[in-house]
Parts: C-alpha cells; structure tokens; sequence
C-alpha cells in the first residue's frame, strides 16, 4: 500500500499537470492552429525538453539515484550530502558551458533537428531564434532533477511532482495575456510562448528548492572537481544516456523526418500530447517511485520484496494503460475534435492527429513496460544493458520511420515510434528474467490476460457509444461536446471496472476496503 500510494500521488499531480496541459495546447491550437509558427514553436520546445530528458532525466536520473542512495544507506547522510554537493557543483558546471555553445551553434543544432525546415528561410530563422530563448530552461529543469532525486530518495515525491503544474500554469497565464491583449501577430505569439518556458524552469526550479529547504538537506555547491562520485556519475551515466532517453531519441528521430512534410511535427505535437496523458500519469508515476524503492531493498537484501515490488509494478501498469490504449485507438476522432478542434485548427489539423494518435495509442502499454523494466536494471548499477537494447529499439524505429513515411506520411512515424518501444520493452523483460532478477508470477499474468480481456470488451462498448452521442460529439456548443466526451470516458471506466471486478482481473472492492482501513487507522 506505501508503494501505491506514492504511485497515487505522483500519478495525481501528473494529472494535474496534464490537464492543465490539455488547457495550455488547446488554448495554443486555437490562436496559432498547425501553422509554420507552431511548427517552430513545437521544434524550440522540444529542444530543451529532449536534452532534459536524455542528460536529466534519463542518464542523470537512472544514474544518481542508485549512487545517492547507496552512500545514504552505506555511509550516512553526511556522505551522502557530500556525494550530492560534488555532483551539483560538477553538472551546473558542465550545463553552463552546453547552455554558451547551444546558443552559440543554434542554426546548426537546428539544422539537425528538422533539416526540412531549410526550404523556408523565414521559418528556419524563427526556429533558431525560438531555440535559443527556450534553450536555458535545460538548466533549471537538470538542476531540479538532481534535487528531485534528493527528495524521492527521502520518500518526498509531492513537491518534485506538483513542479511541472508550474510550467503549464505559467504558459496558461501567457496565453491568456496574449489573448486579453489582443495580440493577433503569429509571430510575436510564439515568442511570447517561448519567453514563458524559460520563466517557467525558474518557477519550478524554486517548488524543489523550497522542500529541500523544509527536509533540512542543505546542497553546497564546492569547486567542480572530478571525485570519485563524479567519475562514477559519468560511468554510470554514459550508457544510460541511451537506455533512458530511448523514447526521446525516437521522437527526435520523427522530428527530422517529419521536417518534410509542412505541418507535420504540429500534428505529431498534439497527438504526443493527447497519449502522454496516461502515459505521464502512469509511466512518470512508476519511473519515479520505482528506482528508490528497489534500490533501497536491493541494498537492504530484500530479495522477496524485490519480486513482489517489480510484479505489482507490471500488473498496475497494465491495469491502467490496457484500457488507456483501447479507448484511444477507438474514440481518436472525437477525442481531438471535442479538446483541440476549433478556431486555427480545422478539420483536417483534426483528422491527421486523430491518426497519429491512434498509431502512438498501441504502443502506450509497452511504453510503460520500460518505465517498470529499466530500475530493475538501474537498481543494479547496470545502465550498460539497456543501452544495447535501447540501440536496436532506435534502429528499428529508424528503418521504419524511413521506410513508411513515404506511404503514411507523419502517421508511419508514429507506428514506427509504437513498434521501436515494443522492441525495447520485451528484450528489457525477457533479459531481466533469463538472468534470474525478475520472476513473473503466474497469479499476476493471469489477471494481466483478464485485464486484455476487459479492455478489449470495453472498446466495444465505448465503439457503440461514440455513434450513439455522434450528433452531440459534432454539435456546435463546446460545454455540450466536451460533456458528452466525459459522459464517453466515465461510462468506459465504469464499464471497466465492472468487467475486471466480475472477472477477476482486479480486486476493486478490496483496495477500496483497505484505503477506508488504512484512513480509520490513521484518524
């Protein structure tokens, strides 16, 4: 229950952060659509956000973790303040001198990043100009990732996970500035946007700060040297640069194909955006409490607990991203018509990211597979294993993506992004097993194949459902539309959860009982 709770709330304030999300990409789709503006704006955002991912919460996070926990657990806390203290000092170093030559070699970073934009001066000119206000926003989210490791190391997820409903708070509120201002000029909105990231990483940089501060943890920062823990770091961090960032290698490698199709990456955005929804709340939720627990009991030599941590992983991340996965393979359409579809972003803006969306939808249960997969690696130190599979995953989305972006266009992109993270989930799975540090338990795959069964079940329903309230899903009042889209979502979750009650896939009424127990106990 200690470990489904942090699950829940993590997983809660990702939630918020997403749908907050939804405000923020639905307000930007009605005042600049899937236009050139966006297409640089989508490009200048990514660019920060793809190297916070791979170096800050890929490489760093599977690589700090372990490493602070184990001076924490090993060598007491003065260590590991220490240990934490050099590597602080060390990445602010390095990040500064990445932040001076980003900015110095933008056209070229761009260039490499969506080299279709070349054909349009004026567009490949706004992106560089974009990239270089977003880029900064890179230190502030790698530093708060260090603290972030701090505080869940101390089983303190709240603060680090509320941080990124900053971001989205503060873009909102710049969206509604433009808006009540008048401003109407696609250019000047987009820089505006971009002025509102960088704003943001400070905003959140200071929620982290200030529960540190209330821990009682204080980070020094001594000179930057090259210590035993620093150099462990970077061991560490090498490969895991790869096996963590695995998702975001594939998009950048959509990103550059796509590049030659006009609007392509808009479309890509908004389809990203819809699916990171259960995505976020599930995947982040697990990556996050994951690692420290199992480290923690990996070093304590819990091996039974081990097991049972990293089973119940697997079967909630399936319990949750099954039916996830079938509704939006089902409802794409009405899914981006009710939240995006209006003002700049017409029927066809509608109709290509409903297509993308349902082929980034398949993939949505293997995703998270990784999220459960990797710590069992991490926990070890062994960041080596999941580079390899990481390249093969990068490989096959590569060949894919170039092989069906001819006849699909942006949704082979997609498709290839979905089978790329099958290919690095089922190799993580199968190695973690063959080398006896994970053992299914055959009570958790069954329930898992009742759970398929229930979701398939419940896609029908919700199929039935959508062309019975079609005329309201595409009626000209938004408040009924996106009424008649929650009527849609909550009737295929009720009807979910009755399926896996009476089946047995999952024990509803009993976890419901014991959260009541645990309340009175607490009361």
């Amino acid at each position: 229950m200690s470990l489904l709770r942090h699950f829940a709330t993590v997983g809660a304030a990702t939630l918020a952060s997403r749908v907050l999300g939804f405000v923020r990409d639905a307000m930007m789709a009605a005042v600049l659509g899937a236009g050139p503006v966006a297409d640089a704006f989508v490009v200048a955002f990514r660019l920060p956000n793809l190297f916070r991912r791979l170096f800050a919460e890929g490489a760093f996070n599977s690589a700090f973790v372990p490493l602070f926990g184990r001076a924490l657990e090993e060598e007491g806390e003065a260590r590991a303040r220490q240990v934490a203290g050099e590597i602080a000092s060390g990445m602010l170093f390095v990040l500064v001198i990445l932040l001076a030559l980003a900015e110095i070699a933008m056209p070229a970073v761009v260039w490499l990043l969506a080299p279709g934009f070349l054909e349009d001066p004026a567009k490949f000119d706004l992106t560089v100009l974009m990239s270089r206000i977003t880029f900064p926003y890179l230190l502030f989210m790698s530093m708060l990732a260090l603290v972030a490791g701090i505080l869940n190391t101390y089983h303190r997820f709240a603060a680090a996970a509320f941080a990124p409903v900053m971001l989205n708070v503060v873009m909102i509120a710049a969206l509604a500035g433009i808006v009540m201002s008048g401003v109407v000029e696609e250019r000047q909105i987009g820089l505006i946007l971009c002025i509102g990231v960088s704003v943001a990483g400070v905003v959140q940089l200071a929620v982290v700060l200030w529960d540190l501060k209330r821990l009682g943890f204080r980070l020094s920062l001594p000179r930057p040297r090259l210590t035993p823990a620093v150099r462990r770091l970077v061991v560490l961090g090498i490969p895991g640069l790869i096996a963590g960032g695995i998702t975001q290698i594939n998009i950048v490698v959509g990103q550059v194909i796509a590049s030659a199709q006009a609007s392509a990456n808009a479309l890509l955005y908004y389809a990203d955006r819809l699916y990171q929804l259960p995505l976020g709340v599930i995947g982040i939720a697990i990556g996050v409490v994951l690692l420290p627990s199992l480290t923690r009991q990996l070093r304590a030599g819990e091996d039974a607990q081990f097991q049972k941590t990293l089973n119940g992983a697997m079967e909630l991340s399936f319990a949750l991203t099954l039916p996830a996965s079938v509704a939006l393979v089902v409802i794409p359409d009405e899914i981006v018509s009710v939240l995006f579809g209006r003002g700049a972003f017409d029927a066809a803006a509608v109709s290509g990211t409903a297509a993308a969306l349902a082929a980034f939808s398949f993939g949505l249960p293997a995703y998270v597979l990784n999220k459960v997969f990797s710590p069992g690696y991490f926990a070890r130190e062994d960041t080596k294993t999941p580079m390899w599979f990481a390249g093969l995953s990068a490989a096959v989305n590569v060949i894919l993506s170039l092989v069906l972006f001819p006849t699909l266009a942006h949704v082979g992109i997609a498709l290839a992004t979905t089978v790329a993270g099958w290919v690095n989930a089922l190799a993580l799975g199968l190695v973690l097993w063959r080398r006896g540090h994970f053992e299914p338990d055959l009570g958790v795959l069954r329930k898992i194949g009742l759970l398929a069964l229930a979701s398939l079940v419940m896609g029908v329903g919700v199929h039935l459902a959508a062309g019975l309230l079609s005329g309201v899903l595409a009626g000209p009042s938004l408040a009924v539309r996106v009424g008649a889209l929650g009527v849609l979502v909550a009737g295929g979750v009720g009807l979910f959860a009755l399926l896996a009650q009476v089946t047995g896939a999952a024990d509803l009424l009993g976890l419901v009982r014991q959260i009541r127990q645990r309340r009175r106990r607490a009361g």
